[in-house]
């Protein structure tokens, strides 16, 4: 592949065709303006990048692109061009499978940015980041080794076969249902405050089996209902079981609106907790807020009952839905969960950050207790110490585990955690 447009006779390095260096990324630059291509090019030769080529319009890339299939790996593209602008270039390369990694370059702002990187969330592109222009040597380097780390940890494709709701009915009835247990801890003492019980599939020839390949059809097939009430009587069991070893705790189960409306639930969850022989607060049910609908008073009517009971409430994947503040007006709930959108990087966004920040204010004048999920780096935990979160959930914490590790589990973030905190409890 050659140079499309003429951004300058100097212009190191062209996407040729010849042998390639698996560690080098075929890398091609699409701007409207000529210096603005020489400066990216000669920077990243510079970089020691030697496959690089240009494009001076979204137009001249596809053309180049078309001409020589597979030679792009990193696509550098400006958002505002005229004629064809990048966010449509992204769309027709989303429409071809274009298969590469994607780095925005632009001087539109951080806002526009902000919103284009969410729009390319839905494709299938590969979006490795976004710089604002002139893009500086460190985060250009710090993207395209984004890339390399992918690419060698890119695993094999594998052909998963599709889940029928006869594969379903056999795993409910053969009992191959499990839970997996993710914690929730304070983090102003770093104790153990609930554990998230996250429903996989045991499968005998696939192994275990996420929850996005089976919840759906479960919803649609009038099958979430049977496994919920199995998995609030395996928690509670569990519960029981955690206390006979030596520790309590809660634990928050996922209930979804198919059953949120069915009129009898709350009747129906009453009655498992009373047949366990357990009590009402030591289940905490979350609701996906972007899943909430207002075209039934029933699923408002079995929550509110439920938290009479004093059942735990809460709204989870908090700012993900179209009727947040209604449903916190209309729904007593007592915990907050920010979805991970707005907790990872949120110390460097000018964007996501205040709604961080905005969403536990707002949690805790409401008196609820504020919940991050994905937190995956001690940066994430520490600024989420410094605006006031209460509680925190993910990879740096643990990640799902059977509950069988849960107590193992415990022993270690109890060394972890003076580290961590001021005040251990």
């Amino acid at each position: 592949m050659t140079n499309s447009g003429d951004p300058g006779d100097s212009l190191p390095g062209r996407l040729d065709g010849g042998e390639v260096d698996a560690g080098q990324p075929g890398i091609l630059l699409v701007d409207d303006h000529p210096l603005m291509l020489a400066t990216l090019a000669r920077l990243l030769a510079a970089m020691g990048y030697r496959r690089v080529g240009t494009a001076i319009s979204a137009e001249a890339a596809l053309d180049l692109m078309r001409s020589d299939p597979g030679a792009v790996d990193v696509l550098i593209c400006d958002l505002n061009m005229p004629g064809m602008d990048g966010i449509e270039l992204l769309r027709i390369l989303d429409q071809q499978g274009f298969g590469g990694g994607v780095i925005l370059l632009s001087g539109e702002g951080t806002r526009v940015l902000q919103t284009v990187q969410r729009l390319l969330g839905r494709s299938r592109l590969v979006l490795l980041g976004a710089l604002e222009k002139p893009a500086s040597r460190e985060g250009l380097r710090g993207l395209l080794d984004d890339w390399k780390s992918r690419t060698a940890s890119r695993p094999a494709a594998r052909v998963q076969p599709p889940v029928t709701e006869d594969d379903l009915r056999t795993a409910h009835r053969l009992g191959q249902w499990v839970l997996h247990y993710q914690p929730k801890v304070d983090l102003g003492n770093g104790s153990l405050a609930s554990l998230e019980a996250l429903i996989r599939w045991q499968h005998p020839a696939q192994g275990l089996v996420m929850p996005d390949r089976f919840i759906d059809l479960a919803e649609a097939s009038g099958l979430i209902d049977p496994m919920t009430e199995w998995a609030l009587r395996e928690a509670l069991a569990q519960i029981a079981r955690w206390r006979i070893a030596g520790f309590g705790t809660r634990v928050a189960v996922n209930v979804s609106m198919a059953s949120l409306g069915a009129p009898d639930f709350a009747n129906r969850v009453i009655a498992i907790v009373n047949e366990m022989g357990m009590q009402p607060g030591d289940l905490i049910l979350e609701v996906t807020e972007s899943r909430l609908g207002a075209s039934s008073t029933t699923p408002l009517e079995n929550l509110v009952r439920l938290r009479v009971q004093r059942f735990g409430l809460s709204i989870d994947d908090f700012g993900t839905g179209h009727s947040s503040l209604a449903q916190l007006r209309d729904i007593p709930f007592t915990e907050l969960k920010v979805d991970r959108g707005f907790v990872r990087g949120a110390r460097t966004n000018a964007v996501i950050r205040p709604i961080l920040e905005g969403s536990i204010e707002m949690a805790r004048r409401l008196g609820m207790q504020s919940v991050a999920e994905g937190v995956e780096t001690e940066d994430d935990w520490r600024l989420l110490q410094e605006v006031g979160c209460h509680l925190a959930q993910g990879y740096f914490i643990a990640r799902p585990m059977p509950a069988e590790q849960v107590v193992d589990w415990l022993a270690a973030w109890t060394a972890r955690r003076p580290a961590l905190v001021t005040n251990p409890g």
